[in-house]
């Protein structure tokens, strides 16, 4: 199998990029995107060249690391997968392949197609935790949590906060992982003290990273690899008008 592949070559974010074309000979289509990446790499290395620069850490779709575009796709063309676990069997002998990192002001390119995402660190920072005990775990029956009620919430803390979601927006808003985080917590009793001034905090800090305004193109569910839904954009925007409603009245 052989694929040409168009890259994004950036040594960092204050220098130009631009695309530069190369040859993955003889692939295997049972290599994830990053194997096939790993053995371009290695030729350029054997020729002296400067490797391509990627994020990637567990490789088994759990910390989102790896994601960049593909052909225009955060994650590349298959609903539900990141970049790791996508595999050559996907695409077809002779492919053109085009990658490109996340484009988004609050995620500057780092290197290539590695790009710093530490402004999600930051809104989290902002008010993404609860306050409880730190002694002994709580009986479990101390605690009842509606099924529908958890369920929701399992599926809003499934997000990995890839990016892809930014990525995909194209006024690179970043309300599908706020909402996910503030309904994971929002939904559940062990976030209920700081449920008014958790949303408030995390989209204050989500505004000063510069992300952009969310415009209801549901781009973003369509190509979050977890399929974290924008039903939690909703939610979100109910806990938020709620906090600053209470607020002013105070």
């Amino acid at each position: 199998m052989r694929l040409t592949l168009h890259v994004w070559r950036q040594k960092s974010a204050n220098e130009p990029g631009r695309m530069v074309q190369y040859e993955a000979r003889s692939v295997n289509p049972d290599m994830s995107f990053l194997e096939m990446l790993d053995v371009v790499n290695e030729e350029l290395t054997l020729r002296g060249e400067d490797p391509i620069a990627f994020d990637s850490d567990c490789r088994e779709g759990i910390c989102g690391m790896c994601g960049f575009m593909i052909n225009g796709v955060a994650h590349g063309p298959r609903r539900g997968t990141t970049v790791c676990q996508l595999h050559l069997r996907k695409f077809k002998d002779g492919d053109v392949l085009y990658l490109e990192p996340w484009r988004a002001r609050a995620f500057p390119v780092i290197k290539d197609l590695a790009v710093d995402r530490s402004a999600f660190d930051h809104i989290i920072e902002a008010g993404g935790y609860i306050s409880a005990r730190a002694g002994s775990a709580p009986e479990a029956n101390c605690l009842p949590v509606p099924k529908h009620a958890a369920d929701l919430s399992m599926e809003a803390a499934a997000c990995i906060g890839c990016g892809a979601c930014v990525a995909a927006c194209k006024n690179a808003s970043a309300m599908l992982f706020v909402s996910a985080k503030v309904s994971q917590l929002a939904l559940l009793p062990q976030g209920q003290p700081e449920r008014k001034t958790r949303v408030e905090k995390m989209v204050a800090q989500m505004d000063a990273e510069g992300f952009g305004s969310c415009t209801n193109t549901l781009a973003c569910e369509a190509e979050c690899p977890k399929g974290i839904s924008v039903s939690n954009i909703v939610r979100m925007n109910r806990e938020y008008y709620a906090a600053k409603v209470k607020s002013e009245n105070i």
